[in-house]
């Protein structure tokens, strides 16, 4: 392994870094000081090493044989927000919540970002959005570190952002982003977000260790929160209608409060959640013909039985 100026830690276990509370080690975690580090230690990394890139981990189960990898978290060196104009540029490691704060408070509409459990990074990979608006509308470009080491400015485009992905080059960082926003009233903002949390509160399991939605909404969008959103290819929806509301397995459940939300109840192991995802996805297949695809991502290798 190259010798960073960050910090490099072997068989580090995931479980407690992800919102789920599962999976087990990495070969390696690299928590990198700054860009230049990071850049420098992809340069020098057996190009035969794969590298993972992990957020805060509120959309992601680790598997129990954990990720034969080197795991790359960025931290406090990747969180930073900046306002000029009508332009927000946040570090990767930036939460949502906060650049849709920090926003609101320069008078800029970021505001869809308040609900989105993750940070930066994990929004832009996977083109997160609610209410309507994604960060597709708003991206203007990516700062990405490549998996040999360079630092590029990659333009919206050329991230193909569809309903809940992105195209990036395999084992590229992403370390920054622009967005373009449209000017409101401060006051008027954070009144919207506030509502917009008491709604998410009133209907998510928000207290319950969770990994947001479990699978993408069958209709291709997600939930605009207007009176006139129709549910009926709503993931939810369709996972009620083959009675799996409140379904357990091991330690896992189909949230009673949300249906589309995975949750660990308490001693859950990752096969637990994703098995209990699939034996979902079976039954939701069997009721109604729709395949319902994963939204949290799934990594890393099971555990031999």
């Amino acid at each position: 392994m190259p010798t960073p100026r960050g910090t490099l830690t072997p068989d580090r276990p995931l479980a407690d870094l992800t919102w789920l509370r599962v999976g087990g080690p990495a070969d390696w975690l690299f928590q990198p000081a700054d860009e230049a580090d990071l850049s420098a230690f992809l340069a020098a990394l057996d190009p035969a090493v794969p590298v993972f890139p992990m957020g805060v981990g509120s959309n992601l189960i680790v598997r129990d044989g954990g990720i034969r990898a080197v795991v790359i978290r960025l931290g406090r060196g990747f969180n930073t927000i900046s306002v000029a104009g009508d332009s927000v540029t946040a570090g990767a490691a930036a939460l949502d919540a906060h650049v849709a704060k920090k926003a609101a408070e320069a008078g800029l509409d970021l505001t869809f970002l308040r609900t989105i459990p993750g940070s930066i990074g994990g929004a832009v990979r996977m083109n997160a959005g609610c209410y309507g608006s994604y960060v597709s509308d708003h991206l203007i470009s990516a700062r990405v570190i490549l998996r040999d080491g360079q630092i590029v400015d990659l333009p919206a485009a050329d991230l193909h952002l569809a309903y809940r992905q992105s195209t990036l080059p395999d084992g590229a960082v992403i370390v920054a982003a622009t967005f373009r926003a449209d000017k409101g009233d401060p006051s008027a903002l954070e009144a919207r977000m506030a509502d917009q949390i008491a709604k998410r509160d009133a209907s998510q399991p928000t207290r319950d260790r969770s990994a947001g939605s479990t699978f993408r909404n069958p209709a291709g969008f997600s939930s605009t929160g207007r009176a006139d959103d129709s549910h009926e290819l709503k993931a939810w929806k369709v996972i009620d209608d083959a009675g799996l509301r409140g379904a357990t397995l091991g330690g896992a459940q189909m949230s009673p409060k949300h249906s589309n939300f995975l949750i660990n109840i308490g001693g859950a192991t990752a096969a637990d959640l994703e098995n209990l995802g699939e034996d979902v996805r079976k039954r939701v297949f069997q009721q109604s013909g729709i395949t319902l695809e994963w939204e949290i991502m799934r990594v890393g290798e099971r555990l031999q039985e």
